[in-house]
C-alpha cells in the first residue's frame, strides 16, 4: 500500500530527499505518487510532523 501525505505537511522536503525512488513531488504540500511508491516507509521515518500515512 502506498503512502499519502496528510494536510499537516510543513513542506520541509525531508521526505522527498530521503525517498529511494524519488516519487515525492513538491507543491503547497508534498505529494507521493501512488503508482511509484514502493511502501518502504522512509518518508514517514524522517518526517518531523508525521505527515505520511499508509493508505
Amino acid at each position: 500500500m502506498a503512502y499519502k501525505i496528510k494536510d499537516n505537511c510543513i513542506a520541509c522536503g525531508a521526505c522527498a530527499e530521503s525517498c529511494p525512488v524519488q516519487c515525492i513531488n513538491s507543491g503547497d504540500i508534498y505529494v507521493i505518487s501512488p503508482e511509484e511508491c514502493i511502501d518502504c516507509g522512509t518518508c514517514k521515518s524522517v518526517c518531523p510532523v508525521d505527515a505520511p500515512e499508509q493508505q
